[in-house]
């Protein structure tokens, strides 16, 4: 087994909430909007020293889904992750914001406050959204090259404004009443294609530690973005496969980009169902989803693949030929790139298809299992060489939170696959301490 650490991150989107498991006793579904929610889980993942814990966002609300489950309402997460700093100390704090929506003068003043407010542990999720135009005066969503254009810019502008305002300038010279070096403190007057903005920033730079970035796109402009500004690619990767690819199409991409491959670190989502059995766990995963939105699945997969399932026979396995040829637009590329390779390579009924994380989620890797089935498989895929760690997303319930924290966790520091203590205290000192 290799020695090689992950870097391990939680994320604070409820997972085990969605479909059936807010129903359960204990889900604490009343407090999902409170601050308290998300900081009992960052204080849990502290103690067994994870990388981060991270808040996905998305800036509309699909009220359709919420008849029946909790959905993707949430708060501000980097309102939220502030109120969690001031409650833990070490764990990084990932924020996601939108480049497709927000002015970059108001993001690069969010981040470095919560890196401020966290002593320099904030992260940034950078997202070019899929969805929710609507809410900013938006006719239509951009495509993905223009969305992908825009977040260089983007970024490009967030740590000009960061390095506007240097930390260095600070002088708080008391007995000769100098508080700053003004000559230190310059306006960045960009103007580019798609943003205008004078600067400086006027919250100053942290000191020594800088804001990681985390990027979460897959498609190809997506990945080639990634591989320019990441410290981190979040990845839909089902299986051990697509994430090796991805692996190394990053590696490439780095280096075309004057990067090494290993500045960047693939942390595929792990979606989690976990019991004391395998056959309780399949239970769990079979009593969260059964409820599932037929109907709302098979326009999905219309609407990704143009096949209409909903007169499907239930004992006719869906293949490779009945695929129609490629839609020339979805709303998600890499999604439905996702879906026709499983089509593809398996032969699946309606049913199973239905169940499948490329259907039923945001395609990531799922393991539903025992707690040594998931320290066997994240065993195996980093021995592989296929991840560098990854993001969990616990499913079903409460308890499978818990296992994953008090008993998967210590069992890969145990096989010398994951930290026994933090040996610092920001976010990027996480991630570069090997």
């Amino acid at each position: 087994m290799t020695q090689r650490k992950l870097h391990i991150g939680l994320s604070l989107a409820p997972t085990w909430l969605s479909g059936d498991g807010w129903r359960q006793d204990n889900s604490n579904i009343e407090g999902v909007f409170s601050a308290d929610f998300a900081i009992d889980l960052a204080r849990r993942a502290e103690a067994v020293h994870l990388d981060f814990v991270f808040r996905p966002d998305v800036s509309c609300l699909t009220t359709e889904i919420m008849e029946t489950a909790p959905g993707f309402a949430s708060l501000d997460p980097t309102v939220l992750l502030a109120a969690v700093a001031q409650a833990t100390s070490r764990i990084g704090l990932v924020s996601t914001v939108s480049t497709t929506f927000y002015p970059p003068y108001v993001v690069a003043r969010q981040l470095q406050s919560l890196h401020w407010v966290s002593n320099g542990r904030a992260g940034w999720n950078i997202v070019t959204a899929l969805q929710g135009h609507e809410n900013f005066g938006l006719a239509q969503m951009p495509g993905a090259e223009e969305r992908y254009q825009r977040a260089g810019e983007f970024t490009e502008l967030v740590q000009a404004l960061w390095r506007s305002f240097p930390h260095e300038a600070l002088k708080i010279d008391r007995a000769a009443g100098r508080y700053a070096d003004t000559a230190q403190i310059r306006p960045i007057s960009h103007e580019g294609e798609h943003f205008k903005v004078k600067g400086p920033l006027n919250v100053p730079a942290f000191p020594a530690a800088r804001i990681p970035f985390v990027q979460a796109g897959a498609s190809e402009s997506g990945r080639d973005f990634a591989a320019s500004v990441a410290d981190l690619v979040f990845a839909p990767t089902p299986d051990k496969e697509a994430a090796l690819e991805l692996r190394r199409d990053l590696s490439q991409r780095a280096e075309r980009h004057g990067r090494s491959p290993a500045d960047i670190r693939l942390l595929p989502g792990l979606s989690l169902y976990l019991a004391a059995t395998r056959e309780e766990a399949r239970t769990l995963f079979m009593q969260t989803h059964a409820r599932l939105d037929r109907g709302r699945k098979f326009a999905s997969i219309k609407e990704m693949t143009g096949l209409d399932l909903s007169d499907w026979p239930q004992d006719r396995p869906v293949t490779r030929d009945d695929l129609p040829p490629p839609l020339a637009k979805t709303s998600s590329r890499t999604h439905t790139n996702l879906l026709r390779r499983l089509i593809e390579r398996e032969s699946l009924t309606v049913n199973e298809l239905l169940l499948r994380p490329e259907v039923i989620s945001a395609a990531h890797w799922q393991v539903v299992g025992t707690v040594d089935d998931a320290v066997e498989q994240i065993a195996e895929w980093a021995e592989a060489g296929a991840m560098d760690g990854f993001i969990a997303a616990p499913g079903g319930s409460v308890e499978s939170v818990h296992l994953f924290l008090d008993e998967v966790v210590p069992k890969l520091v145990k096989a010398g696959l994951f930290r026994e203590r933090y040996s610092g205290s920001t976010f990027i000192e996480h991630l570069t301490e090997y």
